[in-house]
């Protein structure tokens, strides 16, 4: 999976925190917001000029992030 269109990273924005694009508002805000129980309502409430989409983009950039790839690395016997 590509990194998710409505997700910026850049340097000079929220010291280069992922982003909801044209906005300061952070997956880590969104996705936090939700861990903590915040509904998707209430967080829509919150940022009015966002929308259900950005926030599913939020999730789909976490569980991208969230990926990891395990390399078992074994010594050979001498």
């Amino acid at each position: 999976m590509q990194m998710v269109d409505g997700i910026t990273v850049d340097p000079n924005v929220m010291g280069g925190k992922p982003c909801i694009r044209g906005t300061r508002v952070t997956v880590g805000t969104i996705v936090g917001q939700l861990g903590s129980g915040v509904t998707r309502e209430r967080l829509l409430e919150m940022y009015p000029y966002l929308t259900s989409g950005q926030i599913d983009d939020c999730l789909r950039f976490a569980a991208w992030r969230s990926q990891e790839e395990e390399i078992v690395f074994v010594e050979k016997s001498a």
